[in-house]
């Protein structure tokens, strides 16, 4: 239950996010590597959009030079 105090969620970006790649498919631009599938929409936004929760595979991508 939420009330007012509660702090909005926030999605998690997937330009952020280690897993995210880009597509050559014109229809299915966006791909999550974690979850093996490819999207016109943002995947957290799909993920969303799908099961009504926040994504949870998130993983930051590492420091440049660092792998």
């Amino acid at each position: 239950m939420s009330t007012q105090s509660d702090p909005p969620m926030k999605r998690p970006d997937c330009f952020k996010c280690r897993y995210l790649s880009i597509t050559w498919q014109k229809n299915r631009g966006y791909a999550c590597r974690a979850m093996g599938f490819k999207s016109k929409i943002i995947p957290s936004l799909e993920v969303f959009r799908a099961s009504g929760k926040q994504c949870q595979v998130f993983s930051p991508k590492p420091p440049k030079g660092q792998g």
